[in-house]
């Protein structure tokens, strides 16, 4: 079972629509981690860390919803092949936040997708 693991991405979050895909990004986030590994069940199951909104509002994220998130691997120089991307994800406990001192949310959350380009 593999685990993939990617520090300081940028993520964008789409609403996953198959009849008619979006094209604009709901929420863009940037994280300190994002770990992704393969389920024994078929699938993926991971988790974004310590992430904030560069544009947009996670608070939108509901755990009943299926959503895309998409993201460029900074190791690889070849910008297309570099695109990484989760499809039918879910956020099973929908996202956590905490509140510093200076009134900043700090985002967790686990993830589960059923299909996925890590490479």
């Amino acid at each position: 079972m593999s685990e993939f693991v990617w520090n300081k991405p940028v993520l964008s979050l789409y609403r996953e629509n198959n009849e008619q895909p979006e094209t604009e990004a709901f929420a863009v986030v940037k994280a300190k981690k994002l770990i992704v590994s393969e389920s024994e069940k078929g699938g993926f199951n991971g988790r974004i860390e310590g992430f904030f909104c560069l544009m947009g509002d996670v608070d939108q994220v509901q755990s009943a919803n299926r959503y895309v998130v998409c993201w460029f691997d900074d190791s690889v120089d070849d910008f297309y092949a570099a695109f990484r991307r989760l499809s039918g994800v879910t956020f099973p406990a929908g996202v956590s936040y905490t509140v510093d001192k200076r009134n900043k949310r700090t985002y967790n959350s686990v993830l589960q997708a059923e299909h996925a380009k890590l490479r």
